[in-house]
């Protein structure tokens, strides 16, 4: 599960004839827009850079004087270039076939290769099951089911989770032209349990292709696994390594089925791992061999359907893979596909490290290569939305510098997700530990989409969270799914930090969800990272069987997140301007135990920029944290245009600025307080009711006392001044503080004056 890019030089071309150009290309429609432009002057020089070195490459075919030194025996002639196997690099490369447009669309994951929290209601029946019974990917499936009932089940899959009906609606959205489909390597040189329990495979393959073609859309083919396992994972068809454990798990209720993973993941394609010198000892020629195999019959079979864009052979090796066994298995299949499908395009999965010192010059001058990356957020330790903002931006200049050094990127997988909260995501019944780092929103289990003929569907809504149990907790309980969590609109006075997260329950009440606000702001600034600096993308996956928009692309789009229609938008060409506007602080996070981390973090920046790292060697608490927010700013405001991160080892978070006028085109006016703030507001609210109370009781008494009481009322006038004490307000009919019964009040010289008159 969980990138096709061109070369910087093509991207350029693309750009500027984008303008000028018909809306039409090789490939169908022009999805990249005729009005687009790069937004970042710092991209122009890159294109500039990698446009030298072509022409350097050019140069060197049209005069041979000047190539570098290459051994003749060496050279292997194609129709359009020249490969030279000794330096893994190319010549005279004719670019037939030029990379001018990017790809726009999504994998079909889930369907050739099994991942248990795509599809759940193909795992359901594996639930409270132990050893030999249970199942946790595509080959413990058949091992256990058997040939022909895996087949069966299989079928009935296949035939319901990808419809021609699903690939005509992803048609229709205007941006996409083109799918990742998945595929088993068993598939094209079967072996193992797969033998019987996957046949037909090939005939679906063939009709979704067909479909393809049909709805003018191109297919990469991506060989998702490989023989014991290229990276441990269950989207590799074989979860590795897994060690039973319930023989130790008696207490309290007797033997319990229990099984290890994480702790002890292993990949074998390559042969046995030494845990100790973290190397391969052996390399397993058999297996690549293998591998070398699967390429060349899927190429024989498709070289000639107009629907293929190219071939992906490994999906995500591991990043223990020894590096140049892996560019080794790459050429080789380099020149496979060259030989029979000239004009397919080749991507190359980075092996988790996307760094141009790794991939830098390799298969310089070759048409038609790319590398694919892979980027989530969902792994990442929880944070404010401005943290992921920022990352998904910072991605431009990454993505930019890799085109420079390596040529065209393509972001082969990428969601939505913030977090680790769907169900299954690191295996049936099982969690990498410590994950998810924050609690999660459950929904109802979904029905199963292939029908209830399925085993074990619908999921019991009367049993508990059931077994086999992992190192780590995720699965249905009660008939209720963990899936994502919601974002919670913010209050004003937290809006600059953008941290009300912390606090903020999975699941948000009525009218105070801010999930679509963030999620579209996110798919934006994605969308604009992705595809601004770079040759285009897949979104994983294109739909889920529990209800989870953050990785279901139909969902997404359903929902607006994702714009239907084109990109060529303001809102996506903008996406990125506070970020790039820098009008977001780089700052430590205060939390507790962290101080050394942040020292470490501060002084490895410190060295970075050429500074004193001994500055704060001694500093301690606020002072060390106040220093750390001045480090860590420094730092990525100058870096952040190369690629750099807010992150520092998880010490750091993105703040808003609060001299920035705005946050994007969300504005957060409330936070649903956490119980201490509602213990507060209420005592708040007490003190202030009494004391009206008080008051409005207070002034009630004194207006009816006042009118009833003539010696109240006559106590009150006396200690007015004279000139008041028998003003019609407190002796006439109709006045609120007396009445006409008062009496007047009279003082001696009041008195003496009435005695003469008499």
């Amino acid at each position: 599960m969980m990138l096709f890019k061109c070369s910087a030089a093509l991207l350029a071309t693309a750009i500027v004839s984008s303008v000028e150009a018909d809306t039409t290309t090789p490939f169908g429609k022009n999805y990249f827009g005729k009005k687009f432009e790069p937004a970042f002057e710092d991209i122009g020089e890159i294109l500039r850079q990698s446009d030298l070195r072509r022409e350097r490459l050019a140069e060197e075919a049209k005069d041979p004087s000047t190539r570098r030194r290459l051994d003749p025996a060496d050279e292997e002639f194609f129709d359009e270039f020249i490969a030279h196997s000794d330096s893994q690099t190319c010549t005279a490369d004719a670019h037939a076939v030029p990379f001018n447009e990017q790809v726009r669309g999504v994998c079909l994951g889930g369907w050739q290769v099994l991942e248990p929290w795509i599809t759940p209601s193909l795992f359901y029946q594996f639930l409270g099951k132990g050893q030999d019974t249970a199942a946790l990917d595509t080959y413990t499936f058949c091992e256990v089911l058997g040939p022909e009932e895996g087949n069966k089940q299989l079928r009935r899959h296949w035939d319901t989770w990808v419809t021609e009906d699903i690939i005509r609606q992803l048609s229709e959205e205007e941006h996409i032209n083109s799918f990742r489909l998945p595929v088993g390597d068993w598939s094209f040189n079967p072996y193992g349990p797969y033998v019987g329990c996957t046949d037909g495979s090939l005939e679906y393959i063939d009709q979704l292709l067909d479909w393809a073609w049909k709805y003018n859309v191109t297919v990469l083919m991506d060989i998702h696994t490989m023989k014991d396992s290229q990276n441990g994972f269950d989207n590799s068809g074989k979860a590795s390594a897994l060690q039973w454990t319930s023989a130790f798990s008696k207490w309290p209720e007797g033997e319990t089925a229990t099984f290890l993973h994480w702790p002890i993941r292993t990949a074998e394609w390559l042969g046995k791992f030494n845990f100790s010198s973290f190397s391969y000892p052996t390399i397993n020629q058999a297996n690549i061999d293998h591998a070398l195999t699967a390429v060349t019959n899927l190429v024989d079979r498709y070289k000639n359907h107009p629907a293929v864009l190219g071939l992906e052979p490994i999906n995500e090796p591991w990043e223990f893979t020894p590096i140049d066994v892996l560019k080794k298995f790459y050429w080789d299949g380099y020149l496979i596909v060259k030989k029979a499908a000239p004009r397919w395009k080749f991507v190359m999965h980075d092996s988790f490290r996307f760094d141009v010192n790794v991939w830098g010059g390799f298969m310089d001058g070759c048409p038609d290569r790319a590398l694919d990356t892979h980027i989530y957020q969902a792994w990442k330790p929880p944070s404010s939305r401005f943290s992921f903002y920022g990352d998904a931006c910072a991605w431009k200049a990454g993505i930019a510098a890799m085109e420079e050094h390596f040529g065209p990127v393509i972001v082969g997988e990428w969601s939505l997700a913030t977090d680790n909260c769907a169900m299954w995501l690191n295996g049936f019944n099982d969690n990498v530990p410590g994950y998810p780092m924050l609690p999660c929103k459950f929904v109802p289990c979904s029905p199963p989409y292939m029908g209830t003929d399925q085993p074990g569907t619908p999921i019991d809504q009367g049993e508990p969270y059931l077994g086999p149990y992992g190192t780590g907790v995720s699965g249905p309980s009660w008939g209720q799914c963990p899936v994502g969590r919601d974002w919670m609109k913010e209050h004003k006075k937290n809006v600059t930090e953008g941290k009300d997260w912390e606090h903020a329950p999975p699941q948000a009440p009525p009218g105070r969800d801010g999930t679509d606000e963030v999620m579209t702001n996110l798919a934006r600034k994605k969308i604009l990272a992705f595809s601004g600096s770079g040759h285009g993308f897949y979104f994983w996956n294109f739909r889920t069987d529990v209800e989870e928009p953050e990785w279901s692309y139909m969902l997404a789009s359903e929902r607006g997140w994702i714009p239907k229609g084109t990109f060529e938008s303001d809102h996506i060409k903008s996406a990125c301007n506070h970020e790039d506007k820098g009008e977001f602080l780089c700052v430590a996070r205060r939390s507790a135990g962290n101080e050394e981390q942040v020292r470490g973090a501060c002084q490895w920046a410190l060295g970075s920029m050429g500074e004193d790292v001994s500055v704060v060697k001694d500093l301690q608490g606020d002072a060390l944290y106040d220093e750390a927010d001045i480090v860590y700013n420094q730092y990525w405001q100058e870096n952040y245009i190369k690629g750099a991160t807010c992150d520092f080892g998880g010490t750091a978070y993105l703040q808003y600025n609060s001299d920035a006028a705005s946050d994007d085109e969300f504005v957060d006016d409330w936070v649903e307080p956490d119980e201490s703030d509602q213990e507060n507001v209420s005592k708040r609210n007490a003190i202030i009711g009494i004391a009206c109370g008080v008051l409005l009781g207070g002034f009630l008494g004194f207006f009816i006392a006042m009118r009833s009481s003539v010696s109240f009322n006559v106590r009150v006038r006396k200690r007015m001044p004279r000139s008041l004490q028998n003003s019609q307000v407190f002796t006439s009919r109709n006045s609120l503080l007396g009445s006409e019964s008062m009496p007047m009040l009279l003082d001696e010289s009041d008195m003496s004056t009435m005695q003469r008159v008499a």
